[in-house]
């Protein structure tokens, strides 16, 4: 399960910051990277970088809507004389995240 304990507590004012700490200490595997793919075939998510272009906050739930900046790699077959190199690309997808208050319980969904 998906959790963001931080971001669902923090002041308004820190929700930004928090979020993006929280969102990098995260295994890319926990994330729609995969889906969000259009370049490579298998996302690298280890230097993932997010940019919050909306934060909605009520009693309940913080609504974050992020950009998600990460690699992906365009993968060959790995022979010696496989004449694909081992190339990353960058991407860029927008997701959802319902972060649920005050437990940080949290649902992502992939945008167009």
């Amino acid at each position: 399960m998906l959790t963001f304990p931080r971001t669902a507590q923090a002041d308004p004012a820190e929700i930004e910051s928090v979020f993006k700490e929280e969102l990098a200490a995260m295994a890319p595997d926990e994330l729609p990277l995969q889906r969000g793919m259009a370049h490579g075939s298998v996302a690298d998510g280890e230097r993932l970088s997010a940019m919050v272009i909306r934060a909605d906050i009520d009693a309940d739930h913080v609504r974050i809507r992020a950009g998600l900046f990460f690699s992906s790699v365009v993968a060959g077959c790995a022979c010696h004389n496989d004449p694909t190199p081992m190339a990353e690309e960058a991407e860029y997808c927008e997701a959802s995240f319902e972060i649920e208050r005050p437990g940080g319980s949290t649902v992502v969904r992939l945008l167009d």
